[in-house]
């Protein structure tokens, strides 16, 4: 493969991050949006906590529906409640809806050499609104005009929506509510207009038709989102053949848009790939990754809160080349790889 893991990883997990109340316990530290801040290397980690909870019982914690103002609730469920059924690790149904296990913040981590993070002791973003009642997940940054503008999916009862905020020193943030509404996610920005508008990647999730896919939508104002257009799909009998999603922000080459995305098989396996589209139409797909370019080989890569899962959020660019892609590992761990532009598009097929 073209990419060499950190030797150093996992470089953060759960026992690295305080929890944000006595009560709760962290569970996963993961799915990293990544940014240069001066000198530094910034992460805005998705950390998962759940309540202490008993062997018998499983808990949901989630904001108040009827008044987000009382803050976080548990709901406790005994697993021998006939109106109870456990999925897996990740979630559970009481009477008929689904609850998450643990719900998610953002939490800032910072290094000056991209390995040792120093990683802040409250959370950067919490959830606050109804749309984020089940709380906020796998942020990516994206810089344009000047300021950091994030993507994340907001969850809530109504499914998993896409909403935006923007900052400008990862201390105070401008929420700016949904962009796309549930369910919706994978949304990946461009770091640069694409004819005049703003553009982006993103993953529709329709229950009827169709597969989970990857299209393309313009802005002009990074809120209004309309020209949908295709991208690609699912491949039969193929790593990507269940659902297929977009990964980091981006990358700008002379060839195209170089983008690097993440695809699951129908064992749930998940794994990276790449796909390289036109530049002034980047719907038009030039070229894929046939094989992964990461795929779950280490013990922290395929066990773990769940395992066998490789899945990115952002990789930063060197200016000599080198791509330093920062991972989650089994929807636990942090982890980190480096490449360079030269050799993931070397591993495309027209």
């Amino acid at each position: 493969m073209p990419i060499q893991r950190f030797p150093e990883n996992p470089l953060m997990g759960p026992s690295d991050v305080k929890p944000s109340r006595p009560d709760f316990e962290v569970v996963c530290a993961f799915n990293a949006g990544c940014a240069r801040l001066g000198s530094e290397i910034v992460l805005l980690l998705r950390v998962a906590e759940r309540p202490a909870h008993g062997p018998d019982e499983l808990v949901a914690p989630l904001l108040a529906p009827d008044d987000v103002s009382r803050g976080l609730q548990v709901l406790r469920v005994r697993k021998d409640d006939p109106d109870c059924e456990a999925i897996d690790s990740r979630m559970f149904k009481y009477k008929g809806r689904l609850y998450l296990t643990s719900i998610s913040h953002l939490r800032l981590a910072r290094s000056a050499n991209g390995k040792n993070f120093v990683i802040d002791e409250v959370p950067a973003m919490l959830p606050e609104v109804h749309d984020e009642e089940f709380g906020i997940e796998d942020p990516r940054i994206t810089p344009i005009d000047g300021k950091f503008t994030i993507n994340y999916s907001a969850v809530s009862r109504h499914g998993v929506a896409t909403a935006l905020a923007v900052t400008d020193d990862f201390r105070t943030f401008e929420r700016r509510g949904l962009i796309f509404a549930p369910d919706n996610r994978d949304v990946s920005l461009f770091p640069e207009k694409v004819g005049g508008h703003y553009a982006c990647f993103h993953r529709p999730m329709g229950a009827a038709f169709g597969q989970q896919d990857i299209w393309f939508a313009s802005s002009p104002d990074l809120l209004h989102w309309g020209e949908h257009r295709f991208v690609c799909g699912c491949r039969p009998g193929q790593w990507d053949s269940l659902k297929v999603g977009a990964g980091a922000v981006p990358i700008k080459t002379e060839s195209g848009w170089l983008a690097i995305y993440h695809g699951a098989d129908h064992r749930h396996r998940y794994c990276l790939g790449c796909l390289l589209t036109d530049l002034e139409e980047p719907h038009r797909v030039i070229a894929r990754s046939n094989e992964p370019i990461l795929a779950p080989q280490m013990d922290y890569e395929r066990e773990g809160f769940f395992g066998d899962v490789v899945f990115t959020c952002g990789a930063l660019v060197e200016t000599d080349g080198r791509v330093v892609i920062y991972y989650g590992s089994s929807d636990e761990h942090t982890c980190a790889a480096e490449t360079t532009v030269q050799e993931l598009l070397a591993t495309l097929e027209s």
